[in-house]
């Protein structure tokens, strides 16, 4: 019988373990999960804006302050493209260098990465002038940065303005 409740506390562990994988980079891969980015940012952040993420950057206006300097914390709000059309959001989980963050977010992928959830995902600004209006993220299935460049408007942070607070 001790075996037994051995044995099944063994397997109750392993089905908590994290499916979360790490790559040789020591990038975290997918954590799992079913969501798209807008909740996942909405939640991560506190923030009180609703549409899709790339109208988040207009919504904020007068709201939140913004600006094209990383925080942790904060939300860079991918422009819509003609590959993006809903645009994307990301929450800054800290920032590595001037040119470098890391983010968690959500559905950045397709496949079978679509809807996953991404943590501590490497950001490179590529902008001519450093201002994180283009940016490459990591992918996850390549171990690498994607080959693609993203337009950003910048970052929403936490931080309401007093018009706004009543």
């Amino acid at each position: 019988m001790r075996r037994m409740v051995s044995m099944g506390i063994v397997f109750l562990l392993a089905g908590c373990a994290s499916g979360r994988m790490v790559s040789r980079s020591g990038v975290p891969g997918y954590a799992g999960g079913d969501m798209s980015c807008v909740p996942y940012a909405r939640d991560r952040s506190g923030l009180l804006i609703n549409g899709d993420a790339w109208q988040w950057w207009q919504a904020a206006d007068g709201r939140y302050e913004r600006s094209r300097r990383p925080q942790p914390g904060s939300v860079l709000v991918f422009q819509r493209t003609s590959r993006n059309p809903q645009g994307h959001v990301a929450v800054v989980s800290r920032v590595v260098s001037a040119r470098e963050i890391r983010v968690d977010h959500a559905n950045w992928g397709t496949g079978r990465a679509r809807g996953q959830i991404a943590r501590d995902q490497p950001v490179m600004d590529v902008s001519p002038r450093g201002d994180w209006s283009l940016v490459r993220v990591w992918y996850p299935p390549a171990d690498d940065f994607g080959g693609s460049t993203f337009p950003t408007y910048g970052f929403i942070h936490g931080r309401m303005l007093m018009a706004s607070v009543r």
